[in-house]
C-alpha cells in the first residue's frame, strides 16, 4: 500500500488525541473525528484505517460537501442503469467500493435527512440498496466521520438525525486546532520547510531565522496545519539567498495594489490615478479615551498599534511602513504597551 502521510506534533493535546485513536483503531466500530480545518482529520482516518485489521483492504474517502444533494446518494450507495437522467450504465457506490476496508466521509454535517437515513441503515444493518433497485447488498464496511461541526447541536435543531449520531460515536476523537498545540508550529513548519528545500534541489535546510520564527509563533493559525504548510513552502520557494528564511508572507494576498473587497481598486491606487475613491466604510466606534494627557495619549497609541497590526496580519514589518515606522521603532512600540511577547 502506499505510505501515509506523517503525522507530526509533540504537544500533550495532539499527542492525547493520537493516542485516542490509536486505542480506537483496531475495534471494528466507527469513529467520528472532530476539528476545525486544516487540523489533519484526513490523516488520522488513515491512521485508524492502517492500524485496524483492515489495512489490506481500502481506504475509500468521500467528501460529502464535495457533490450537490441530488447525487450524493447515488455516490455513496450507487446506481443502477436508468435510475435517474445521465445514469446510462449501472455504477458501484462507495460503500460497495470500500467493501472490507473503510470508508471515511468528511464534512458529515452536510448530509441530507435522506441521505442519513440510508446511511444509518448501512451501520446498522450492513445493508445498501443502489438507487433504482429494491435488492439490497450486503457490505461490510467500518465508518470513519469527520465534521468541523456541534452535531449534538445539529440534533438539537432538528437537522442531524440522533440516532445516527448515536451510532458514529462509539469514539470521538477530537482534534485540537495549532495555536493550541505548543511547541508543534516550528516543528512541523521545519518538516514542511525541509521537505520544500529538498524538492527545490538544495544542498542545506538552514531553517528559519529569528523574525520568521517571530512570525511563525504569534500568528493565530486559523487555517491551521494546512496554512501553515502554505505560508512555509512559500517562503522557501521565495528565498534565493543562503542562509536561514527570515522573511514569511503569511496572507499571499497581502499586497498595497490587491483589489478591494468590493471588487474595485483599493482608495489610494485610485487616487494616484486622479480618480474619485468611495468612502471607507465607517468603523464601530470606540469607547471613550479618559484620564489625564498622559494616559489618554498612552491609551490613543496603544488602541493605534493594536488597530494597525490586526488590519496587517501582524505582520511588523508591513505594520511599520503604514505608521511611518522603522521596524526596531515598531518593536519598541509594541513592547511598551505589552503587546510584543519576549
Amino acid at each position: 500500500m502506499e505510505r501515509a502521510a506523517p503525522v507530526i506534533g509533540q504537544s500533550t493535546a495532539f499527542l492525547d488525541a493520537l493516542e485516542r485513536a490509536s486505542r480506537a483503531a483496531p475495534l471494528d466500530r466507527p469513529v467520528l473525528v472532530i476539528g476545525e480545518r486544516g487540523t489533519g482529520k484526513e490523516l488520522v482516518a488513515e491512521r485508524l484505517h492502517r492500524l485496524s485489521g483492515r489495512w489490506s483492504q481500502p481506504l475509500v474517502i468521500m467528501n460529502c460537501a464535495a457533490l450537490p444533494e441530488t447525487l450524493i446518494e447515488a455516490e455513496l450507495f450507487g446506481h443502477e442503469a436508468g435510475a435517474f437522467t445521465g445514469a446510462s450504465k449501472a455504477r458501484a457506490g462507495r460503500f460497495e467500493e470500500a467493501d472490507g476496508g473503510t470508508l471515511f466521509l468528511d464534512e458529515l454535517g452536510t448530509l441530507s435527512m435522506a441521505a442519513q437515513d440510508r446511511l444509518l441503515r448501512a451501520v446498522e444493518y450492513g445493508e445498501i440498496t443502489r438507487i433504482g433497485s429494491s435488492r439490497p447488498l450486503r457490505v461490510d464496511v467500518r465508518i470513519v466521520a469527520a465534521t468541523n461541526e456541534h452535531l449534538p447541536d445539529r440534533v438539537l435543531k432538528g437537522t442531524f438525525r440522533a440516532d445516527l449520531l448515536d451510532r458514529l460515536s462509539f469514539e470521538v476523537v477530537t482534534l485540537p486546532p495549532l495555536r493550541a498545540r505548543s511547541g508543534d508550529i516550528l516543528v512541523l513548519a521545519d518538516h514542511f520547510g525541509r521537505r520544500m528545500a529538498a524538492e527545490l534541489g538544495r544542498d542545506r535546510w538552514h531553517g528559519f531565522g529569528p523574525e520568521a520564527i517571530e512570525m511563525l509563533e504569534n500568528h493565530r493559525w486559523p487555517g491551521n496545519v494546512r496554512e501553515l504548510r502554505n505560508a512555509v513552502e512559500r517562503a522557501v520557494y521565495r528565498w534565493e539567498r543562503d542562509g536561514p528564511v527570515d522573511m514569511i508572507q503569511i496572507d499571499p494576498f497581502d499586497s498595497p495594489w490587491r483589489p478591494a473587497s468590493s471588487g474595485g481598486i483599493n482608495p489610494p491606487a485610485a487616487a494616484e490615478q486622479g480618480e474619485v475613491s468611495t468612502p471607507a466604510p465607517s468603523k464601530p466606534s470606540e469607547p471613550p479615551i479618559e484620564g489625564d494627557f498622559r494616559t489618554r495619549v498612552s491609551t490613543y497609541e496603544r488602541r493605534l498599534l493594536t488597530r494597525a497590526m490586526a488590519e496587517h496580519r501582524y505582520n511588523q514589518r508591513a505594520t511599520a511602513e503604514a505608521l511611518g515606522l522603522t521596524y526596531d521603532q515598531l518593536r519598541h512600540a509594541l513592547r511598551k504597551h505589552g503587546l510584543l511577547s519576549g
